[in-house]
């Protein structure tokens, strides 16, 4: 008895165009939360073929991380080590949050992929030369890791922001209902959280404008407790 050829599920479908769809599935979602069975519906194929092109949703993932790292603009190791550092950032962070949940995977698994070693290979220099030496390890670590953390902390409020209005009319009110409070938590409340909670084009303004905070305050940070004040920096 012959079997059915199962060629005409594969027709056109290559490991690239896999993960160029959970790329794009990625963009319009969150990399933690679509299925496999979510990825093959977009394609029009069985589970069973998107496992046999690339693999589970692991290897899936560090391939849409793989993209959204190749989009990275790399700075010029002209630059002090400072502006360097505020390039890369600047950038990782806007490609990362195109990429919702990638932030998070990366904390989550470190650079594991060699998509990231030539971004690491460059920054570890960049720091050597500004005379971190053997605290170079530490600082790459905290600069990464405070812009990725942010960037996930947006990607998870993200998944929730359809229900901005009903969120932030009751955050609102919650703040009303603590008769205690200071005028100085009370102003928290309206004008930093206010803005998160509302969604939409204030909460993203919002969201970038803390980001830029926390990688100047990361960066000012580490040059004053990690570099060896010691040592000239060229």
């Amino acid at each position: 008895m012959n079997t059915p050829d199962p060629a005409p599920f594969h027709i056109g479908l290559t490991p690239d165009r896999v993960v160029d769809a959970a790329a794009e599935l990625t963009r319009t979602s969150h990399l933690m939360t679509w299925s496999l069975r979510d990825l093959a519906g977009r394609l029009g194929v069985a589970p069973s073929v998107i496992y046999h092109h690339v693999g589970g949703k692991d290897l899936l993932s560090r391939g849409v991380v793989e993209r959204m790292l190749g989009q990275i603009t790399m700075p010029s190791n002209e630059l002090p080590w400072q502006q360097w550092f505020r390039t890369l950032l600047h950038s990782a962070g806007r490609c990362a949050a195109d990429y919702p949940g990638t932030a998070k995977w990366m904390l989550m698994h470190g650079p594991t992929i060699p998509a990231v070693l030539p971004i690491l290979e460059a920054g570890m220099a960049v720091l050597h030369h500004a005379r971190f030496g053997a605290q170079s390890n530490v600082a790459y670590a905290v600069l990464l890791n405070n812009a990725m953390l942010t960037i996930s902390m947006n990607d998870d409020r993200l998944q929730h922001e359809r229900d901005g209005p009903r969120d932030h009319a009751t955050m609102m009110a919650e703040f009303q209902k603590m008769p205690t409070a200071s005028t100085e938590v009370r102003s928290m409340g309206e004008d930093f959280i206010r803005p998160f909670a509302e969604g939409g084009d204030t909460a993203s303004r919002m969201r970038w404008k803390y980001y830029d905070v926390v990688v100047e305050s990361t960066i000012s940070g580490v040059e004053a407790t990690l570099r060896d004040a010691t040592l000239p920096a060229s």
